[in-house]
């Protein structure tokens, strides 16, 4: 068994965060990984407790910005021109709420757009040790466009209807 780390701490409270998603699963497609999942779509590959501290994301918004981070880089195998990010913490103190925010935007990504506008209206609940905190984000008109198809759908329709 691998030795007991300081960031396995963070490693829970990162998983737990993430788990409170809706949809959200465990997923351990290779030894050395428990990875979080939504409709069996990883949206952060975690590394277990006793390892080096590692962590992938999607990041579609903000991949260029946490690529100037001394301790991140492209993740392997392709994944970086998608916008994945690998962040290593060997040598660095990781900011737990800079990876939470990593893994909502990756989440966002990844999950049904269902369950995502679920997640804008329904506050997510975590626990840390001190205290339990309600995070509720809110993204305004996220069915502006859906709406505008729907509209210029039913326009045509009509309009076919009257010239025949």
């Amino acid at each position: 068994m691998a030795k007991r780390r300081a960031s396995d701490k963070v490693l829970k409270e990162l998983r737990d965060y993430g788990l409170a998603l809706p949809g959200a699963h465990l997923k351990s497609p290779w030894p050395g990984h428990k990875d979080l999942a939504v409709n069996d779509k990883t949206f952060a590959y975690l590394t277990v407790e006793g390892e080096p501290f590692q962590i992938s994301c999607k990041l579609p918004s903000s991949s260029a910005m946490a690529l100037m981070l001394p301790f991140t880089s492209p993740t392997p195998y392709g994944l970086g021109k998608s916008g994945w990010v690998t962040a290593n913490f060997e040598d660095h103190e990781p900011s737990v709420d800079m990876l939470k925010a990593w893994i909502d935007e990756s989440y966002r990504a990844q999950a049904p757009k269902k369950l995502v506008k679920g997640l804008d209206t329904t506050p997510v609940k975590t626990e840390t040790k001190s205290n339990t905190k309600t995070i509720s984000k809110s993204k305004s008109n996220t069915n502006t466009k859906s709406k505008t198809k729907t509209k210029s759908k039913t326009n045509t329709k009509s309009e076919t209807k009257r010239r025949a």
